[in-house]
Parts: C-alpha cells; sequence; structure tokens
C-alpha cells in the first residue's frame, strides 16, 4: 500500500471522530489493521493541513490524553484552543476526562 493511501484512510478516520471527542493515534492506526503504525498516523496528521480540506486533527492525542501533536498547529495553543472550543478541558497539555472523552474506531466504525 502506498503512503498516500494509507495517509487518506487515517483522514477517512479522523474526519469521524465527533465533535467534543477524542481518540488516540494507536488507536487509529489499531483500526486500520497496522498497529504498530501509531507514528506514521502522527506523520500522517502532520501533513493533513495539505490534504484540501479541513481534517479534524486536533481531537487526535497519544495514548495518555497528552496533546503530543500540537507544535503542527503553528502556535503553542491551538490545538488545546480548538479543543476547548469544544467543551474539552486541557489542563497542562492533557485532557481531563480522557477515559470519557475517548472515542474508539473499532467500536465505533
Amino acid at each position: 500500500m502506498k503512503e498516500s493511501d494509507f495517509f487518506e484512510r487515517v483522514y477517512e478516520v479522523v474526519r469521524q471522530i465527533p465533535y467534543g471527542r477524542v481518540t488516540t493515534y494507536g488507536a487509529i492506526a489499531r483500526y486500520l489493521g497496522s498497529g504498530r503504525s501509531a507514528r506514521i498516523v502522527g506523520w500522517a496528521l502532520n501533513q493533513s493541513f495539505r490534504s484540501g480540506s479541513f481534517i479534524p486533527a486536533h481531537r487526535v492525542v497519544n495514548r495518555q490524553g497528552l496533546l503530543t501533536g500540537k507544535h503542527n498547529f503553528g502556535f503553542q495553543d491551538t490545538m488545546k484552543q480548538l479543543l476547548e472550543s469544544e467543551g474539552i478541558e486541557v489542563d497542562h497539555d492533557k485532557i481531563i476526562r480522557f477515559d470519557e472523552l475517548f472515542w474508539d474506531p473499532a467500536e465505533n466504525l
């Protein structure tokens, strides 16, 4: 499978994350049948701004609920601000109530 095909599959999943919910790089990788590819999911999301359509990459965090991809949003607090605009509380770059807000594509798609 070409990298661009995998990236597009990542984008399809990310577009379906509900407003006010979050998922992880690893959950997306597992859903796509590539459980050890969480890092590649991150690379795909880093490139998502070039896709030509809106991809809510801010809704994807690491397995502990940390905003590890925040540096890809241009400004230090952009990812946090986008999440907070959806009612998601963030403290010290960590999602509050992460377990409650976690959306698993394997269970929901």
